[in-house]
Protein backbone atom coordinates (compact mmCIF):
# COMPACT_ATOMS: atom_id res chain seq x y z
CA UNK A 1 0.00 0.00 0.00
CA UNK A 2 2.74 1.99 0.68
CA UNK A 3 3.99 2.03 -2.74
CA UNK A 4 0.65 2.60 -4.27
CA UNK A 5 0.32 5.88 -1.63
CA UNK A 6 3.99 7.01 -3.22
CA UNK A 7 2.66 7.00 -6.74
CA UNK A 8 0.15 8.92 -6.14
CA UNK A 9 1.80 11.41 -4.04
CA UNK A 10 3.83 11.79 -6.88
CA UNK A 11 1.28 12.03 -9.74
CA UNK A 12 -0.49 14.78 -7.62
CA UNK A 13 2.83 16.89 -7.41
CA UNK A 14 3.49 16.27 -10.54
CA UNK A 15 -0.19 17.66 -11.29
CA UNK A 16 0.37 20.46 -8.98
CA UNK A 17 3.75 21.61 -9.93
CA UNK A 18 2.32 22.03 -13.86
CA UNK A 19 -0.51 24.80 -12.51
CA UNK A 20 1.71 26.17 -9.80
CA UNK A 21 4.88 26.65 -11.66
CA UNK A 22 7.28 29.01 -9.93
CA UNK A 23 4.35 30.15 -7.55
CA UNK A 24 1.01 30.98 -7.11
CA UNK A 25 1.02 34.85 -7.97
CA UNK A 26 -1.79 35.31 -5.77
CA UNK A 27 -0.48 33.62 -2.74
CA UNK A 28 2.40 36.09 -3.25
CA UNK A 29 0.18 38.87 -2.63
CA UNK A 30 -1.95 38.24 -0.17
CA UNK A 31 -1.49 36.76 3.66
CA UNK A 32 -3.35 33.56 4.69
CA UNK A 33 -6.59 32.85 6.31
CA UNK A 34 -8.19 29.58 8.26
CA UNK A 35 -11.28 29.28 5.73
CA UNK A 36 -13.64 26.36 4.29
CA UNK A 37 -14.34 25.24 0.84
CA UNK A 38 -16.65 23.42 -0.36
CA UNK A 39 -17.08 21.07 -3.61
CA UNK A 40 -20.83 21.15 -4.95
CA UNK A 41 -22.26 19.41 -7.79
CA UNK A 42 -24.12 21.58 -10.60
CA UNK A 43 -25.37 18.44 -12.66
CA UNK A 44 -25.47 14.79 -11.96
CA UNK A 45 -23.20 11.83 -12.30
CA UNK A 46 -21.39 9.15 -10.96
CA UNK A 47 -18.40 10.13 -8.07
CA UNK A 48 -15.20 9.71 -9.02
CA UNK A 49 -11.90 10.69 -7.90
CA UNK A 50 -11.52 10.87 -3.92
CA UNK A 51 -8.80 7.74 -3.83
CA UNK A 52 -7.10 10.65 -5.73
CA UNK A 53 -7.86 13.80 -3.32
CA UNK A 54 -7.64 11.84 -0.36
CA UNK A 55 -3.66 12.26 -0.44
CA UNK A 56 -4.01 16.45 -0.70
CA UNK A 57 -5.24 16.11 3.23
CA UNK A 58 -1.30 15.17 4.66
CA UNK A 59 0.60 16.59 1.63
CA UNK A 60 -0.46 20.01 2.04
CA UNK A 61 -2.38 20.40 5.27
CA UNK A 62 -5.35 19.86 4.83
CA UNK A 63 -8.56 18.81 6.67
CA UNK A 64 -11.44 17.02 4.37
CA UNK A 65 -15.13 16.01 4.97
CA UNK A 66 -16.35 13.47 3.08
CA UNK A 67 -20.29 13.13 1.46
CA UNK A 68 -19.63 10.93 -0.93
CA UNK A 69 -18.00 7.78 -1.54
CA UNK A 70 -16.32 6.97 -4.96
CA UNK A 71 -18.80 4.81 -7.27
CA UNK A 72 -22.01 6.81 -5.55
CA UNK A 73 -24.15 8.92 -7.71
CA UNK A 74 -24.83 13.07 -7.26
CA UNK A 75 -27.41 15.05 -7.93
CA UNK A 76 -27.39 18.64 -8.63
CA UNK A 77 -27.41 20.52 -5.61
CA UNK A 78 -24.84 17.74 -3.77
CA UNK A 79 -22.70 19.21 -1.63
CA UNK A 80 -19.70 16.43 -2.30
CA UNK A 81 -17.00 17.27 0.10
CA UNK A 82 -15.44 20.15 2.38
CA UNK A 83 -11.95 21.21 3.47
CA UNK A 84 -10.69 23.61 5.61
CA UNK A 85 -7.37 24.88 5.89
CA UNK A 86 -4.86 27.99 4.53
CA UNK A 87 -7.16 30.06 2.38
CA UNK A 88 -3.99 30.56 -0.52
CA UNK A 89 -2.89 26.70 0.04
CA UNK A 90 -6.40 25.94 -0.78
CA UNK A 91 -6.65 28.24 -3.71
CA UNK A 92 -3.54 27.59 -5.22
CA UNK A 93 -5.20 23.80 -5.32
CA UNK A 94 -8.17 24.29 -6.63
CA UNK A 95 -7.90 23.56 -10.26
CA UNK A 96 -5.90 20.30 -9.48
CA UNK A 97 -8.49 18.99 -7.22
CA UNK A 98 -11.45 19.66 -9.35
CA UNK A 99 -9.67 18.30 -12.48
CA UNK A 100 -9.13 15.13 -10.93
CA UNK A 101 -13.22 15.10 -9.58
CA UNK A 102 -14.37 16.32 -13.35
CA UNK A 103 -12.16 14.03 -15.13
CA UNK A 104 -12.51 11.12 -12.97
CA UNK A 105 -16.71 11.78 -12.65
CA UNK A 106 -16.96 11.89 -16.61
CA UNK A 107 -15.24 8.54 -16.74
CA UNK A 108 -17.15 6.61 -14.13
CA UNK A 109 -20.34 8.58 -15.36
CA UNK A 110 -20.68 7.20 -18.75
CA UNK A 111 -19.38 3.75 -17.81
CA UNK A 112 -22.12 3.68 -15.26
CA UNK A 113 -24.28 4.24 -18.02
CA UNK A 114 -23.70 1.38 -19.86
CA UNK A 115 -23.17 -0.72 -17.00
CA UNK A 116 -26.97 0.13 -16.75
CA UNK A 117 -27.54 -0.66 -19.89
CA UNK A 118 -26.39 -4.24 -19.55
CA UNK A 119 -27.48 -4.92 -16.31
CA UNK A 120 -30.05 -7.91 -16.83
CA UNK A 121 -26.93 -9.75 -18.84
CA UNK A 122 -24.25 -11.70 -17.17
CA UNK A 123 -21.75 -9.84 -19.25
CA UNK A 124 -18.96 -7.35 -18.47
CA UNK A 125 -18.62 -3.51 -19.42
CA UNK A 126 -14.71 -3.77 -20.57
CA UNK A 127 -12.25 -0.58 -20.90
CA UNK A 128 -9.71 -0.55 -23.33
CA UNK A 129 -5.96 0.84 -23.60
CA UNK A 130 -7.89 3.70 -25.62
CA UNK A 131 -6.51 6.12 -22.62
CA UNK A 132 -4.43 9.33 -23.17
CA UNK A 133 -0.45 9.02 -22.32
CA UNK A 134 0.33 8.53 -18.69
CA UNK A 135 -3.00 8.51 -17.46
CA UNK A 136 -3.85 5.13 -17.95
CA UNK A 137 -3.91 3.99 -14.01
CA UNK A 138 -6.19 7.12 -13.08
CA UNK A 139 -8.98 6.36 -16.23
CA UNK A 140 -8.70 2.81 -16.07
CA UNK A 141 -9.96 3.68 -11.71
CA UNK A 142 -11.99 5.80 -13.03
CA UNK A 143 -14.00 3.02 -15.04
CA UNK A 144 -14.04 0.92 -11.80
CA UNK A 145 -15.99 3.15 -9.49
CA UNK A 146 -18.59 3.32 -12.70
CA UNK A 147 -19.16 -0.28 -12.01
CA UNK A 148 -16.75 -1.63 -15.00
CA UNK A 149 -14.30 -4.06 -15.22
CA UNK A 150 -10.65 -3.16 -16.80
CA UNK A 151 -9.41 -5.01 -20.17
CA UNK A 152 -5.60 -5.57 -19.78
CA UNK A 153 -3.48 -3.00 -17.94
CA UNK A 154 -0.91 -2.92 -20.56
CA UNK A 155 0.59 -5.05 -23.22
CA UNK A 156 2.55 -7.18 -20.69
CA UNK A 157 -0.51 -9.18 -19.09
CA UNK A 158 -2.39 -10.68 -22.23
CA UNK A 159 -1.21 -11.28 -25.61
CA UNK A 160 -4.25 -10.13 -27.65
CA UNK A 161 -3.07 -10.87 -31.54
CA UNK A 162 -5.26 -8.41 -33.11
CA UNK A 163 -5.09 -8.44 -36.94
CA UNK A 164 -2.36 -6.34 -37.57
CA UNK A 165 -0.22 -9.03 -35.77
CA UNK A 166 -1.60 -12.06 -37.27
CA UNK A 167 -0.52 -10.78 -40.38
CA UNK A 168 2.84 -11.36 -39.62
CA UNK A 169 2.35 -14.31 -38.17
CA UNK A 170 2.26 -17.24 -41.37
CA UNK A 171 0.98 -20.31 -39.27
CA UNK A 172 -1.08 -19.57 -36.49
CA UNK A 173 -1.41 -23.12 -35.13
CA UNK A 174 2.47 -23.33 -34.68
CA UNK A 175 2.88 -20.19 -33.73
CA UNK A 176 0.81 -20.42 -30.69
CA UNK A 177 2.30 -23.77 -29.92
CA UNK A 178 5.52 -22.00 -29.74
CA UNK A 179 4.70 -19.04 -27.75
CA UNK A 180 2.94 -21.54 -24.53
CA UNK A 181 6.12 -21.80 -24.11
CA UNK A 182 7.48 -18.35 -23.61
CA UNK A 183 5.06 -16.60 -22.09
CA UNK A 184 3.97 -16.43 -18.67
CA UNK A 185 2.10 -19.73 -17.05
CA UNK A 186 -0.81 -17.35 -16.25
CA UNK A 187 -0.98 -15.63 -19.30
CA UNK A 188 -4.25 -15.70 -21.48
CA UNK A 189 -4.29 -15.33 -25.24
CA UNK A 190 -6.96 -13.26 -26.76
CA UNK A 191 -7.29 -13.75 -30.82
CA UNK A 192 -8.82 -10.97 -32.60
CA UNK A 193 -11.94 -12.39 -34.89
CA UNK A 194 -13.75 -10.68 -37.95
CA UNK A 195 -15.67 -13.77 -39.21
CA UNK A 196 -17.19 -17.35 -37.82
CA UNK A 197 -14.09 -18.68 -39.90
CA UNK A 198 -11.66 -17.05 -38.19
CA UNK A 199 -13.51 -17.79 -34.71
CA UNK A 200 -13.15 -21.37 -35.60
CA UNK A 201 -9.39 -21.67 -36.72
CA UNK A 202 -8.66 -18.83 -33.60
CA UNK A 203 -10.24 -21.32 -31.11
CA UNK A 204 -8.26 -24.38 -32.55
CA UNK A 205 -5.58 -23.02 -32.71
CA UNK A 206 -5.96 -22.35 -28.61
CA UNK A 207 -7.37 -19.00 -27.95
CA UNK A 208 -8.52 -18.52 -24.18
CA UNK A 209 -10.23 -15.57 -25.76
CA UNK A 210 -12.01 -14.70 -28.67
CA UNK A 211 -12.79 -11.12 -29.57
CA UNK A 212 -15.49 -10.58 -32.26
CA UNK A 213 -14.32 -7.17 -34.14
CA UNK A 214 -17.13 -4.98 -35.38
CA UNK A 215 -19.43 -8.19 -35.97
CA UNK A 216 -23.28 -8.07 -36.73
CA UNK A 217 -24.86 -9.07 -33.22
CA UNK A 218 -26.39 -12.21 -35.31
CA UNK A 219 -22.65 -12.59 -36.05
CA UNK A 220 -21.88 -12.75 -32.66
CA UNK A 221 -24.54 -14.89 -31.38
CA UNK A 222 -23.48 -17.49 -34.04
CA UNK A 223 -20.06 -17.41 -32.51
CA UNK A 224 -21.47 -17.91 -29.12
CA UNK A 225 -23.63 -20.65 -30.06
CA UNK A 226 -20.61 -22.36 -31.59
CA UNK A 227 -18.31 -21.80 -28.82
CA UNK A 228 -20.96 -22.93 -26.28
CA UNK A 229 -21.35 -26.40 -28.56
CA UNK A 230 -17.68 -27.11 -28.67
CA UNK A 231 -15.54 -24.83 -26.23
CA UNK A 232 -17.66 -23.90 -23.49
CA UNK A 233 -14.26 -23.09 -21.80
CA UNK A 234 -13.76 -20.31 -24.51
CA UNK A 235 -14.32 -16.49 -23.38
CA UNK A 236 -15.98 -14.45 -26.10
CA UNK A 237 -15.80 -10.83 -26.13
CA UNK A 238 -17.44 -8.37 -28.34
CA UNK A 239 -15.30 -4.83 -29.46
CA UNK A 240 -16.50 -2.42 -32.14
CA UNK A 241 -18.33 0.51 -32.56
CA UNK A 242 -19.93 -0.37 -29.79
CA UNK A 243 -22.58 2.83 -28.46
CA UNK A 244 -24.67 3.09 -25.80
CA UNK A 245 -27.50 2.67 -27.82
CA UNK A 246 -26.14 -0.68 -29.18
CA UNK A 247 -24.62 -2.03 -26.04
CA UNK A 248 -27.65 -4.07 -24.96
CA UNK A 249 -28.48 -5.72 -28.15
CA UNK A 250 -24.77 -6.95 -27.94
CA UNK A 251 -25.38 -8.04 -24.68
CA UNK A 252 -28.08 -10.68 -25.75
CA UNK A 253 -26.22 -12.50 -27.68
CA UNK A 254 -24.58 -14.17 -24.64
CA UNK A 255 -21.38 -12.64 -25.08
CA UNK A 256 -19.07 -13.07 -21.50
CA UNK A 257 -17.86 -9.77 -22.14
CA UNK A 258 -18.07 -6.16 -24.08
CA UNK A 259 -15.64 -4.02 -24.57
CA UNK A 260 -15.11 -0.31 -25.62
CA UNK A 261 -13.20 3.13 -25.52
CA UNK A 262 -16.13 5.57 -25.33
CA UNK A 263 -16.34 5.01 -21.92
CA UNK A 264 -13.16 7.26 -21.60
CA UNK A 265 -12.59 9.31 -24.34
CA UNK A 266 -15.94 9.99 -25.48
CA UNK A 267 -16.85 10.62 -21.17
CA UNK A 268 -17.86 14.67 -20.63
CA UNK A 269 -17.06 16.37 -17.79
CA UNK A 270 -20.38 17.47 -15.08
CA UNK A 271 -20.17 20.38 -13.85
CA UNK A 272 -18.50 20.80 -10.12
CA UNK A 273 -17.36 24.10 -8.65
CA UNK A 274 -15.77 24.62 -5.46
CA UNK A 275 -17.07 27.59 -3.08
CA UNK A 276 -15.21 29.32 -0.06
CA UNK A 277 -16.82 30.41 2.65
CA UNK A 278 -15.25 32.41 5.39
CA UNK A 279 -16.15 35.27 7.66
CA UNK A 280 -16.34 38.49 5.74
CA UNK A 281 -18.34 36.74 2.92
CA UNK A 282 -20.89 35.02 4.93
CA UNK A 283 -22.37 37.65 6.54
Amino acid sequence: MKVVQMLKEEFIRAMVMEDVGRGDLFARITDSKEVKAYVKAKSDGVFAGREYIEPFERMFDLDFTWFIDDGEKFSHGDRLFELTGDSRQILSLERSILDIALHASSIATMTNKFVEKISDYDCKLLDTRKTRPMLREFEKYAVRCGGGTNHRMGLDDCLMLKDTHLQTIDNLHSFMHDIRKKIPFTSKIEIECENIDMVKHAIEAGADIIMCDNMTPDEIKEVVEYKNAYYPHILIEASGNVTLEKVEEIAKTGVDAISTGSIVHQAQWPDLSMKVECEWNTK
